[in-house]
Formats: C-alpha cells, sequence, structure tokens
C-alpha cells in the first residue's frame, strides 16, 4: 500500500485530495491538526507519533524529525543496502509528501506581530520533510503547492510519473524553501541595515506571454509570494494580458494606492500617468482623470482604488482601452464590460505598504532599494514664501503631491479641483517638464491659470518657476534642497506664488 505524508498549514483542498487518495488505496500519515482536520472528515489516518513510537514534544517544535520518517523519505528501495537497512529497522518509505509552511510571512505582515511569535512560525519539520522528499524524487513525489493537487491525482491515475515531471515538483519545492528562507534572513536582519548582505529571490512562472515589449522578444511572467502582489491578479475578462500590459497594471494600481480618503483614479500609458484624479465616485475619478488628457487615454490602463460599478462601466464604453484594473468589480459593471470582448477586465489588490524591496536590473547585476512609499506627513513641510496658500490650494497642492509622485522624472504636474490638468513628464530638464505640462494643459482646452503646480525634484534654476507664473500658476510644492534655494524662493515672491517645501524628492528613473 502507497503512503503520503501530510502535514499543512494551508488547508486549502487538502481534505478532497486525501479523500481521493485514501479512495485509490493509499495510507495516509499524518500531523497534529492535519491530522485531526481528515479525522473530522471520516478519513483514516496513522498518526506520526505512531509512525515514530515518539510523542510529540517542545510544543510541536519536534514530531517529524525522526528516522522512521526522514529514513522513509530519503531511502531508495532500488539500491539492496538501503532496502536492507529499511526493514532491518522496521521504516516503510513513502511515495508522496504533501506539505507546506508556517506562514512566516503573513505572520510578519501583521501589524504590530510580535518578535516572539515570528520566531514560533519558522518551520523547521515542514522544510526537513520537503527537502528529503526533493531530494528523493525519483521515488517520493513532493508536492509543496496545493493547487497542484488536481494534477497530482490526474498523474497518479495514469500511472507511473515521469521522472522529469518528478523533477519540476523537485524543483518547485527548492525553489519554495529558497524563497521561505530568504524572508526568515531579510526579517533577522537589523533594521539599521535593511539590505540583506545576500539575498536570494525565487519566483515561479506563471505564465508565458506572448513576446515581450517587443514582439522579436521572448517573456513570461514570474512571481513572489509577496502579499498583495501581482501574483494575486485575477482576469475577468478579455484578451491575454501582455509584457506591456502588466507593467502598465502595476504602475497604475500604484498610482492610486496614495489615497484611500476619497475614489481614486489614475490613467497610464507607458507607465506614467496621463490622467489622474479623485472624485465623490469611481465614475467621477474617472471623469475628471479622462479630461487630463483625452487623446493619451487612448489605448490606456485604467486603475480604481476602489470597486468599479456599472456608472464607471457605462463611462468607460465610448474609450478604447487595453485594461481595467481595481480590486473589486460589481456584477452590472462586468455585464457591461461583456460588450467588449477585448477589453481586458483585471482584479488586483491595491498594494497596502511599500515594505519590500525594489529591484532595478542593470548589466552584470540588480541594484537594491527599498520600495519607495508615499510619505502624506506634513511634518516636514514649510511655507518658504511671503504669500500663503489659500484653502483651496492647500487642498490641491496636497493632491498635486501625491500624485507627482507617480509620474516619471523629470515630473511636473499641474492640478486644480483635485485632478491633473497638464502633466510633463520624463523630460531631462526640469523647465522643460513645466513647458511640456502647460503645453499639454492648454493643447487640450485647460487653462492653467489658477492651478497648483507640482515638482517631484528641486528647481535647479528660477526659470521653472517663472514659466509656471507665467502660464498663471498660483502655488507651488517642491522639495526644495537646492543652492539655488533662496534665488529661487525671491523669485516666487516677486511673482506672487506661494511654494511651499517639503523636504522630500520623488524621484522615478
Amino acid at each position: 500500500m502507497p503512503r503520503a505524508l501530510i502535514s499543512v498549514s494551508d488547508k486549502r483542498g487538502i481534505v478532497a485530495f486525501a479523500q481521493e487518495l485514501v479512495r485509490r488505496g493509499w495510507e495516509i500519515v499524518s500531523t497534529g491538526g492535519t491530522a485531526a482536520l481528515l479525522r473530522s472528515e471520516g478519513i483514516a489516518v496513522t498518526a506520526v507519533d505512531e509512525v515514530t513510537g515518539f510523542p510529540e514534544i517542545l510544543d510541536g517544535r519536534v514530531k517529524t524529525l525522526h528516522p522512521a520518517v526522514h529514513g522513509g523519505l530519503l531511502g531508495r528501495p532500488d539500491i539492496p543496502e538501503h532496502a536492507r537497512q529499511l526493514e532491518a529497522h522496521g521504516i516503510a518509505t513513502f511515495e508522496l509528501v504533501a506539505v507546506n509552511l508556517y506562514p512566516f510571512r503573513a505572520t510578519i505582515a501583521a501589524p504590530n506581530v510580535s518578535f516572539e511569535d515570528a520566531i514560533e512560525n519558522i518551520d523547521i519539520g515542514g522544510p526537513s520533510m520537503l527537502r528529503s522528499a526533493a531530494k528523493n524524487f525519483a521515488h517520493v513525489l513532493p508536492v509543496v503547492d496545493p493547487r497542484d493537487y488536481g494534477r497530482v491525482l490526474e498523474l497518479i491515475a495514469a500511472g507511473p510519473i515521469p521522472l522529469t515531471v518528478r523533477q519540476d515538483f523537485a524543483a518547485k519545492v527548492f525553489t519554495h524553501t529558497a524563497d521561505y528562507d530568504n524572508t526568515i534572513a531579510g526579517y533577522l536582519t537589523p533594521r539599521e541595515d535593511a539590505l540583506p548582505e545576500r539575498i536570494t529571490v525565487a519566483m515561479e512562472r506563471q505564465q508565458s506571454l506572448r513576446y515581450g515589449e517587443n514582439p522579436q522578444q521572448r517573456a513570461g511572467l514570474y512571481v513572489t509570494e509577496e502579499p498583495r502582489g501581482i501574483g494575486d491578479l485575477k482576469k475577468l475578462q478579455g484578451k491575454e494580458l501582455s509584457f506591456n500590459n502588466l507593467l502598465d497594471i502595476d504602475a497604475a494600481m500604484l498610482a492610486v494606492s496614495a489615497w484611500r480618503r476619497l475614489p481614486a483614479c489614475a490613467i497610464i500609458k507607458h507607465t506614467t500617468p496621463c490622467g489622474i484624479a479623485l472624485g465623490r465616485s469611481a465614475a467621477e475619478a474617472f471623469t475628471k482623470a479622462r479630461a487630463t488628457d483625452p487623446v493619451s487615454a487612448f489605448g490606456s490602463v485604467i486603475a480604481f482604488n476602489t470597486v468599479v460599478d456599472r456608472a464607471v462601466a457605462e463611462a468607460t464604453a465610448d474609450l478604447f482601452v487595453e485594461v481595467v484594473v481595481a480590486p473589486a468589480f460589481h456584477e452590472d459593471a462586468l455585464a457591461v464590460f461583456a460588450n467588449k470582448k477585448n477589453l481586458r477586465v483585471v482584479e488586483l489588490p491595491v498594494p497596502s505598504d511599500s515594505s519590500h524591496l525594489d529591484w532595478k536590473r542593470i548589466r552584470g547585476g540588480f541594484l537594491l532599494q527599498e520600495a519607495f512609499a508615499f510619505d502624506p506627513s506634513e511634518e516636514e513641510w514649510r511655507i518658504a514664501t511671503k504669500r500663503h496658500p489659500t484653502e483651496a490650494e492647500w487642498e490641491d497642492l496636497r493632491f498635486a503631491w501625491a500624485a507627482v509622485s507617480t509620474v516619471k522624472s523629470n515630473a511636473i504636474l499641474l492640478a486644480r479641483s483635485e485632478a491633473a490638468v497638464g502633466i510633463g513628464a520624463g523630460q531631462m530638464s526640469r523647465v522643460d517638464a513645466s513647458f511640456l505640462a502647460v503645453h499639454k494643459a492648454r493643447q487640450v482646452g485647460h487653462d492653467p491659470a489658477g492651478t497648483v503646480l507640482a515638482s517631484d525634484g528641486f528647481f535647479p534654476f528660477p526659470d521653472g518657476v517663472e514659466a509656471a507664473a507665467a502660464a498663471g500658476v498660483t502655488a507651488i510644492i517642491q522639495p526644495g534642497g537646492s543652492v539655488k534655494d533662496p534665488e529661487v524662493i525671491a523669485t516666487a515672491d516677486q511673482l506672487g506664488l506661494a511654494m511651499i517645501l517639503t523636504g522630500k524628492r520623488m524621484f522615478r528613473h
């Protein structure tokens, strides 16, 4: 009778999986909570302590670290001496191991988790069983992912499992345990040295893509286990997502993540906003964001930080859009979107924080930094000019400061009524970015007079301020920090502008 060792923290699908194994004549050996769950469902289970002849000890820290378990995982019945020793010690082999690990990543992501709780959620026995089974994959099938249970049952039903398939399952195990260990290492790294000395990244190919940025480039989507990341994406309708779609989806959801108070909408082209706004409803936010630059909105990715309803779907109906992405969709919205068969509708959580690391690939290596997190705090802000912003200007300055953080540097954003009306992105000089923001506003019929301006970096010369004032801008928010700050502020005073210095730069290369 073949034996399966089952010990899982993530219980998804495990009851049905075990029931089917038993129906096919397998013996189930299990531990603790998993064994209790299976028994409660009427599944015959042999407890691990019956196999080892030794009880679980140390609050469950030691239960499977025993020769009766690991001998059954590592023993090779095709080697006569192994077979002799297994028989001599009364050790039966396992043919399958289904194990997943204590939820360390989810534990440390919880607010106010204690260091002691985090340490207790470092799994020792689970990785040991998985690694033993994966090393002996020719004889023991290691299963670490609940999503693979159906495939495993199909493979068992089809007959002997090919060695190449077994090897693939083993590789998945070692990738998973490497990522698990790396997460622990990152957590244990002292806070004053947030970037670890060495790092291993484990990623699994979630899907192959038709091509990359251009048709001649092959591409695939690889995901980590980072919570609320691209691995949580659900495509609800539409064509296959492309490489460029996925880049824009990620940028779009980051663009709307700065706001919780009001619905936000960002319209993304080539990973930077061509429209961004807040509204009293998602539909109003979209209407205002589209008005930023209606021409560039064609063929865009549109993101929301809130549920998308029928009003949004109807408001977007006349516009060609590549993707609509939001954390949730009403059924009546999906019914409207269904009229556009090629429109991709994607569900993806809004990023909750930026505690992860940000990678930039360069030839022969990587640059690594703490991910950018927009900081709404105004503690370091100061009014640098004689004129103070009006109440309406303050509201727009706060919006513009958050919005410009999502724009490629050099970035200038003009705003009115919590909506962008002109964006200058990715320019080589800040004065050019100012000129472009004003030009884009006027190009689509917006009057820049009376707007506020946000800049992601300091003004190195007064010319950017002069260009803004000439267009009718009344207030500016920028980091400051230039040796020319006194000259820039004096120019703002001469021109009657209000200027806020935030003390924080927000470059986005």
